[in-house]
């Protein structure tokens, strides 16, 4: 048996294990201005932060008073993100390594994301995360996003795991909320280390304010290691 136990763990995708979040910024950029809503910034973008893209689109319908259909929205979002996924998206270093030191200790692992399955699927394809990310589960597939627990419960029902011997990696306050809510321990690295004060990261095990910058993987495999079940 691994030094881990019977642990499990479950990855958030954009911005924990991939720097997807100026793709999805861009996408969001071009979206809103084919629909009249120029100069949207990045500011405005990190609010989105942790939301599902069906979720952001919908908020986006009520805020800007846009009249295209929530179904029409989604698909124009998503088809520009998965153009910029496909070339641009950067896995982090030390994220990678962590992935590959777990998988070195057979842990099994899923990714539990916001994202729709076929940007999940193009994203794993080109960092080749997949060779060690089989277990994959998007919001498309559960009741509801984070923050409620769903995403992450789905993910360890296929893994074989107790909510108990998870412990998640989240970028986003939705994220926290969402594992503390499924039962399970979280990492923290928020994305925007500005926000790291928020109530829902005051939920996680281990918090990293200083996000990415913060975070290594022989640390973090420690970490876990020290704190097994």
């Amino acid at each position: 048996m691994s030094d881990l136990g019977t642990l499990a763990v479950i990855f958030d995708l954009d911005g924990t294990l991939v720097d997807s979040e100026p793709n999805y910024y861009e996408a969001s950029r071009r979206t809103l201005a084919e629909h009249g809503v120029p100069g949207f910034t990045w500011t405005d973008h990190e609010g989105y932060v942790g939301v599902s893209t069906l979720e952001t689109v919908t908020i986006w319908r009520e805020r800007y008073g846009l009249r295209v259909p929530v179904a029409e929205l989604l698909a124009a979002m998503n088809r520009r993100y998965l153009d910029l996924a496909r070339a641009h998206t950067r896995a982090y270093p030390e994220m990678r390594k962590f992935v590959e030191l777990l998988a070195a200790e057979n842990v099994p692992m899923a990714v539990a994301s916001g994202s729709s399955p076929q940007a999940i699927d193009a994203i794993l394809a080109g960092t080749g995360l997949a060779a060690f990310l089989r277990t994959v589960v998007s919001s498309d597939a559960v009741p509801h996003g984070k923050p409620a627990p769903d995403v992450f419960l789905e993910a360890a029902r296929r893994l074989g795991a107790a909510p108990a011997d998870c412990v998640v990696l989240e970028d986003a306050a939705p994220g926290a909320a969402a594992a503390h809510a499924a039962g399970m321990r979280c990492v923290a690295i928020p994305y925007v280390p500005a926000q790291a004060g928020a109530p829902e990261f005051a939920t996680a095990d281990l918090l990293l304010r200083g996000g990415q910058a913060e975070f290594t993987a022989q640390s973090a495999y420690t970490w876990l290691r020290d704190t097994a079940r």
